[in-house]
């Protein structure tokens, strides 16, 4: 959905991702505490503030997990707006969390979990696609309606964002995860002309920082061999 804008009051919803997660046993962490962004997610989400902080954005709202909020400070900050948390934008849940990354084939040729695989549609190892774009969308148009003409930011996770996306353009949920368009730190925009989606964009104001071979990652798992950096609120 694009081209150009005709008249109307405009109102832009940004979904951004988080940025990288400190990760380094590549666990599958889904809505588990403690796990926060890495030093290079730390960078990610200044630069988003860099990048667009110059917007007409009023409000910032994010998931309450650790790696959300933490990606939401920089921009709020510069916009001079408090983050606000809202249930409604938190990761989807999966019978696979809290499995490391690496041994995933084989938990999916285990007879145990094919119980959990027989509908890819919707799908039956998690949250079903719809309620999770229900509760996403929900937010996203009360958000737009309190921001009228203006922009805001919801800072939420990967699957959440796209089956948003795939919501709005009238998708089917089915999808390969390798071939989702929300990468570390990225923006994907609903433009509103009144109540009308009028237009969606995509950008990746930090996508300079990710390094190339992690672009088409489904999970962030960064941080291998580093030592965590220090969180807010830490003593020095």
């Amino acid at each position: 959905m694009s081209g150009p804008l005709s008249g109307g009051d405009r109102t832009t919803v940004h979904l951004l991702r988080h940025g990288e997660v400190y990760n380094p046993d590549g666990i599958l962490y889904g809505r588990a505490d403690g796990y926060h962004l890495s030093e290079l997610g730390l960078r990610m989400a200044d630069r988003v503030a860099d990048r667009v902080g110059h917007r007409d954005i009023v409000a910032v709202v994010s998931s309450p997990l650790e790696r959300a909020q933490q990606t939401a400070a920089p921009l709020a900050s510069v916009r001079g707006v408090e983050v606000e948390t809202d249930e409604r934008v938190i990761e989807s849940t999966s019978v696979f969390a809290g499995q490391r990354f690496g041994v995933r084939r084989s938990i999916l040729r285990s007879p145990e979990v094919w119980k959990h695989l027989w509908n890819p549609l919707r799908p039956s190892w998690g949250e079903p696609y719809r309620q999770i774009a229900d509760r996403m969308l929900a937010t996203v148009h009360d958000l737009r309606d309190r921001v009228h003409g203006h922009e805001a930011v919801i800072v939420s996770h990967q699957l959440p964002i796209w089956t948003t996306r795939l919501a709005a353009e009238g998708r089917s949920f089915l999808h390969d995860p390798r071939k989702r368009h929300c990468t570390l730190c990225s923006l994907t925009s609903l433009t509103y002309d009144g109540d009308r989606l009028v237009q969606i964009g995509y950008s990746e104001p930090a996508g300079d920082l990710i390094p190339v071979g992690d672009r088409g990652k489904v999970f962030s798992a960064g941080g291998k061999g580093q030592a965590p950096p220090p969180r807010p609120g830490a003593a020095s």
